[in-house]
């Protein structure tokens, strides 16, 4: 299973303060409630889907694709300038070349070259087994 995010802010890891937050009007609320609503789900199936992998002892067989660190403009869902279209291409490539995780020093890209792999040789098996 390789599931591909579209990237996330670091904004999460950052904390309030009760006097901060008892300025907050609702709208504000209800901004920063959505989005760690949003951010909370996908972490969550994230984790579940890993968790199941690992119990099935296939946890080479799921990869979670996300950068998790967007800023500036790269954050905005509809900005489709070429500035912000060659930002994004370079937080593909800098993703690539990132670790999967602390436990598994595979590089994205080398994770996704092992990917393509399997599913080409699970496809050329099946297509073997369909000629007999």
């Amino acid at each position: 299973l390789l599931s591909l995010g579209t990237g996330t802010t670091s904004e999460f890891d950052k904390t309030y303060t009760a006097e901060e937050t008892a300025k907050w009007g609702t709208a504000r609320w209800v901004l920063v409630i959505q989005k760690m609503t949003s951010a909370a789900s996908s972490y969550m199936t994230d984790y579940y889907l890993s968790t199941a992998f690992q119990a099935l002892d296939s946890q080479n067989n799921y990869l979670r694709v996300q950068e998790n660190a967007l800023t500036g403009t790269t954050t905005e869902l509809d900005d489709a300038s070429e500035a912000n279209m060659q930002l994004l291409v370079q937080v593909g490539e800098d993703l690539l070349k990132k670790s999967v995780s602390k436990d598994n020093p595979e590089t994205y890209e080398e994770a996704l070259k092992r990917f393509a792999k399997l599913l080409s040789d699970r496809k050329k098996l099946r297509a073997n087994k369909a000629s007999y």
